[in-house]
């Protein structure tokens, strides 16, 4: 035999026993769960993509878009054949509040959430912040149905504040204080209302929490420009009052008229939206772009606060899981439509209209919206879980693509909490998070409620179980 010959034969022999090896150390997984030949809807692109997902652990573990070769194992197969699969939703502003007698009403928000795909809420500041800490341990233990909770814990304000719970800043020493408070917590962000806090404390109270390397969103004084506000470092401006406000060409004279008090919140609204600017608003657009400020619009509460008067909620579906306690605290609401002027009433539904023009405008101008319904107790019929699937609704209503509503969800709610490395995609190593629905949303966006099923927290919700869910949280 000659040489040539023997040093072929070796080299295949190698080659063989390192393709033998290779398989060997490759190891033989089997899957918690499988989820064959699902839309898989990519928030990055828009794209829809035909794939196997496979569950381990509680995360993603693989995604294979070879579906007609997969041979992998998986516990439990789910045949997602013509449903579209998303990230579980966000809602990026909600409130557990109320006090002591509201807890278990609060609790209960918990289950509507989860039967609406939600399984994320940001809570953006309240008074039973002890409660909260309390579920979110025990939903993180699956000791509980809930969603993942983000907590700002409770609202930095001024003296007086009229929030109960908030946290009363006078001075620096204040805020220093409210701040390793809110660190203790851990709080995951921090909220600034606007009720009673000075501009110069306000400021400072964004200062300091840069300096902390804390996220922060918030309401904002009038007494302060949006430009000092986005310069100072805010990361989050919260409803769109404090939007059109930089949007004014004579933001300056309405803010000094509101500081020697010539006129107050309400009074400058008229002023400021018959001011809106053009060539303003595009310098405001770039600005918060520029500085990756995000804006949650709340235009579905919007919407109903605004046509209280015309608008009779006896009837609302969603009353039976709400008690009677959080409706009591609706009435503060519909006393001041009921007597308000009827220029007032008239002027809060242009606001509203103006408002969605604003937002669109917004989305159009690169500025990262955040989908959050405001929902709790004191917001007049604005229900946790469904009021998120609104607030979409409302966006793609303003002129919004679905694609883009949807993105203002989990895609930017990761995003803006720096969570986006567990959250946000259905991407491999990210949270197991998912909701599957029955129709493409990007299709029609009222599809996001047609839900098919939730897994989260290793627990898988068929819509038996969704609807068990909702039966159970029943309360009138």
């Amino acid at each position: 035999m000659s040489i040539s010959i023997k040093i072929k034969q070796l080299s295949l022999s190698i080659i063989c026993f390192i393709t033998i090896l290779s398989c060997k150390s490759e190891p033989d997984i089997t899957y918690d769960v499988s989820i064959e030949n699902v839309n898989i809807i990519d928030l990055e692109t828009g794209q829809i993509n035909l794939s196997n997902i496979y569950l381990k652990d509680g995360l993603l573990a693989r995604i294979d878009t070879t579906v007609e070769k997969s041979n992998l194992k998986a516990t439990q197969i789910i045949d997602g054949s013509g449903k579209y699969a998303l990230p579980g939703f966000w809602d990026n502003h909600t409130h557990f509040r109320g006090g002591d007698s509201l807890i278990a009403a609060n609790k209960n928000f918990l289950k509507l959430f989860i039967a609406n795909g939600i399984t994320t809420v940001r809570d953006a500041g309240g008074d039973l912040t002890t409660s909260v800490i309390e579920w979110r341990k025990a939903i993180d233990n699956n000791e509980l149905i809930g969603p993942t909770i983000f907590t700002s814990g409770p609202k930095i304000d001024g003296q007086d504040a009229t929030w109960a719970g908030s946290l009363e800043v006078k001075n620096g020493a204040d805020i220093k204080t409210a701040l390793d408070s809110l660190q203790s917590i851990p709080s995951d962000f921090v909220k600034i209302y606007d009720s009673k806090i000075t501009g110069e404390n306000y400021l400072k109270t964004i200062q300091e929490a840069e300096r902390r390397n804390l996220i922060t969103s918030g309401h904002m004084p009038f007494t302060v420009e949006l430009d000092a506000t986005i310069d100072t470092g805010l990361d989050a401006v919260e409803h769109l009052y404090y939007i059109m406000k930089g949007c004014s060409s004579n933001e300056k004279e309405i803010t000094q008229q509101l500081i020697k008090k010539e006129i107050g919140f309400w009074d400058a609204m008229p002023l400021l939206q018959s001011s809106y600017s053009d060539a303003t608003a595009n310098n405001t657009f770039t600005k918060l772009k520029q500085n990756n400020v995000f804006v949650v619009p709340t235009l579905h509460i919007g919407g109903v606060l605004s046509y209280l008067d015309e608008v009779d909620h006896i009837k609302d579906s969603y009353l039976r899981y709400i008690s009677l306690g959080i409706q009591q605290t609706y009435q503060g609401r519909i006393d001041r439509v009921n007597n308000a002027t009827e220029k007032q009433v008239a002027d809060r539904k242009a606001l509203d209209q103006f408002f969605g023009q604003l937002a669109f405008k917004l989305n159009t101008n690169g500025v990262s919206l955040l989908a959050g319904s405001d929902s709790g107790a004191y917001n007049s019929y604005t229900y946790p879980g469904i009021s998120l699937h609104k607030e979409l609704e409302a966006m793609v209503a303003t002129g919004i693509s679905p694609f883009e509503a949807l993105r203002t969800s989990a895609y930017n709610g990761a995003k803006f909490l720096k969570k986006d490395a567990n959250y946000g995609t259905i991407s491999e190593g990210k949270i197991a998070d998912i909701v599957l629905l029955n129709n493409n949303p990007l299709d029609d966006i009222k599809n996001t409620k047609d839900i098919f099923m939730v897994l989260t927290k290793e627990k898988i919700l068929t819509k038996t179980d969704l609807d068990n869910l909702l039966n159970s949280a029943i309360l009138n």
